[in-house]
């Protein structure tokens, strides 16, 4: 029997060989000490004797059997020899009695090499065992940059709480949003009954996403899947669920997962479709048919909310415009996710043909009753989502916020403007950059105060003051109870604040255009790439932004902003066009090039006439968190692409 066992494991050894070989891989197992001569170790840690998963046992310490083994660790020596002889006695060790005296490693960057024991790990690799008793000592790995090291350092304050081994993800934060996501504070350890509980999730979650065909998504790991179903189904419900529940809800979601590991996961539509013109034959049919049932869900009142309101106010033109062809309804909920879920759920089952959810929260909620009701399109008002279940839909207002910087910089005297920025989001940044380059391009010495609303402990008001800044741009609307004029770019003189210019959102323009799009069929165009997540990031040029300017601007002012106005929507100018510089000296984009959408999309760094900086989640007030959580830049990780689960 151990013959037959030790040749069927020499022929998968043999196989695994000449797979490398054929790829220009390095055939043999890895060796810690050739990976050590090009990295710097900060110290040793002796963790104890601990179960380890077996598949993280990656490799040998030292050079000296490491081809005795194929990379998958099983024996390439021949029959006969004494290595096979002693491998052969594992085997009915295994069968008789099974393995128990532990191994000894080291681990490195969450990988383990084997120091003694090489053999009894490929026995147990050859019978498939999960874990390997093992003596484990760390090696530390100095800190740097380099994204990998960033996660293994996540993963060592993770280990600390909860002396869990066997996660991987690939993403960085991904560790404290799991402790945040199984309902854990930041420094909170974990209980040996959570430690169960977890587990036993845990495996019922691999069973699944392994069955489903996980192991092709790579990068992608199981866990980084596991976070993104932890975060549309609540640790404390998913946990109790049965495998053929997470079977059934992994199904639903599979499409967005398989997002998750895509490259170019994203297309960016950036204007509509050509075709501009309303199709009459394909509304009237629609009327014939049926008039579409149209839905808005909103997180709060209109009249309280600047956002909603106007989003309502688009909703209104709907009904206005194509009131012959389609029927709109505003839903609102009580700003919690469940109600949401239930609301959302009842809107579809109700018969609603198309769902704009105007909130970015509300992307929980979307993505899961998306899966339920595949016909309904459901839209959400966010940037940087890589979901194809549900589109997403946002404005280039750095466009808009250009023009105002320009009209800010033409203007000011003292070179000195403020910015009131709100939530620290997608999107946000490049707002504050074009409202900065658009001051600069006016006025070189021109230099940007920027301070947020959402920051706690801190008076915006003094601080402009002490700094001698009258000319102010802040949020771009008010509700229809606010009498105030702080809203758009105005100039504060004597106590007294004038409004020279607004930058607005037309929603009523971006709605009836989608709805035209569903129309005329672009919608399945669009959608025959299964692999792609569909944002449509509209601007000046499709009339859905756009700059009011006060009848006490300037003439010449005026006249200057209109034309620049024309050349940003021909496309002949691109407000991120280069040389552009950061705060810490760095050039972000050369000259005669322009940052690229993408890029703008995640842009977590500020340009070098902007004083001020991006706030921690720790700095801002407890109704922010949420959203920036959800949303929020992390300027640990945009550089290596931006997108964070959701």
């Amino acid at each position: 029997m151990a013959y037959e066992d030790y040749l069927k494991a020499q022929k998968n050894a043999q196989k695994a060989f000449k797979s490398a070989t054929s790829k220009g891989q390095y055939p043999y197992l890895p060796v810690l000490d050739e990976i050590l001569s090009h990295a710097q170790v900060e110290c040793e840690v002796n963790l104890g004797v601990m179960n380890i998963p077996l598949y993280q046992v990656v490799g040998t310490s030292t050079f000296g059997r490491t081809q005795a083994f194929a990379s998958n660790f099983m024996p390439l020596l021949d029959w006969g020899t004494e290595f096979a002889a002693k491998w052969s006695h594992l085997v009915d060790a295994q069968l008789e009695e099974g393995i128990h005296h532990a191994i000894k490693v080291y681990e490195y960057m969450n990988r383990y090499y084997v120091v003694e024991g090489n053999k009894r790990v490929s026995v147990l690799k050859y019978f498939d065992s999960p874990t390997i008793l093992a003596e484990v000592i760390r090696k530390v790995p100095k800190r740097t940059n380099d994204l990998e090291n960033k996660i293994y350092y996540e993963y060592m304050d993770f280990y600390k709480l909860t002396k869990i081994n066997y996660l991987n993800f690939s993403k960085l934060g991904n560790y404290p949003k799991l402790q945040s996501a199984v309902g854990k504070q930041p420094d909170e350890t974990w209980t040996e009954d959570e430690l169960m509980d977890f587990s036993s999730f845990h495996i019922s979650f691999n069973k699944a996403f392994y069955d489903k065909g996980g192991l092709s998504l790579a990068p992608l790991t199981n866990d980084d899947a596991m976070l993104f179903f932890l975060s549309l189904y609540p640790y404390a419900e998913a946990k109790e669920m049965l495998g053929s529940e997470i079977k059934e809800n992994l199904d639903k979601v599979w499409s967005e997962i398989e997002l998750l590991g895509a490259e170019d996961s994203v297309e960016l539509l950036m204007d509509p479709t050509e075709e501009k013109q309303i199709v009459t034959s394909v509304l009237n049919k629609m009327k014939i048919n049926r008039r579409k049932k149209v839905a808005f869900l909103y997180d709060k009142e209109p009249s309280v909310s600047d956002w909603i309101y106007g989003h309502e106010l688009g909703r209104i033109h709907l009904d206005e415009v194509m009131g012959e062809f389609i029927e709109t309804k505003a839903f609102i909920t009580n700003d919690t996710d469940e109600h949401a879920e239930d609301m959302l759920n009842q809107i579809c089952a109700d018969g609603y043909d198309i769902v704009f959810t105007v909130s970015p929260q509300f992307i929980k909620a979307s993505l899961k009753i998306a899966g339920n009701y595949p016909d309904v399109k459901i839209l959400n008002c966010a940037l940087n989502s890589p979901h194809n279940s549900v589109r997403t839909y946002y404005t280039r207002m750095y466009e808009a916020k250009f023009l105002t910087g320009m009209i800010a910089g033409a203007l000011c005297a003292n070179d000195k403007i403020g910015y009131i920025a709100d939530y620290p989001i997608y999107g946000v940044s490049a707002n504050i950059n074009a409202f900065a380059l658009g001051a600069k391009m006016v006025n070189p010495r021109a230099t940007v105060y920027l301070t947020w609303s959402t920051k706690k402990d801190f008076d915006i008001d003094a601080y402009f003051k002490e700094n001698g800044i009258t000319y102010i741009s802040t949020q771009d609307m008010i509700t229809p109870q606010t009498s105030e004029r702080e809203f758009g770019l105005y100039v504060e003189t004597n106590a007294e604040k004038k409004n020279l210019a607004m930058s607005i959102y037309h929603w009523g323009a971006f709605y009836e255009e989608l709805i035209n799009t569903i129309a005329r069929g672009s919608w399945k165009v669009e959608e025959s790439d299964e692999n792609k997540a569909l944002n449509y990031w509209w601007g000046l040029s499709a009339g859905v932004i756009d700059v009011i300017c006060s009848s006490s601007l300037p003439a010449e002012t005026a006249k200057l902003i209109q034309l620049m106005k024309q050349s940003i929507s021909s496309g002949i100018f691109h407000p991120f066009s280069g040389p552009i510089t950061d705060q810490d000296g760095t050039l972000r984009c050369a000259e005669q090039d322009f940052i690229k959408p993408e890029e703008i999309m995640t842009m977590n760094w500020l340009v070098d006439n902007v004083i001020g900086s991006i706030p921690s989640i720790d700095e801002l007030t407890d109704n922010a968190k949420p959203v920036v959580l959800l949303r929020g830049l992390d300027s640990t990780t945009a550089d290596e692409g931006g997108s964070s689960i959701l």
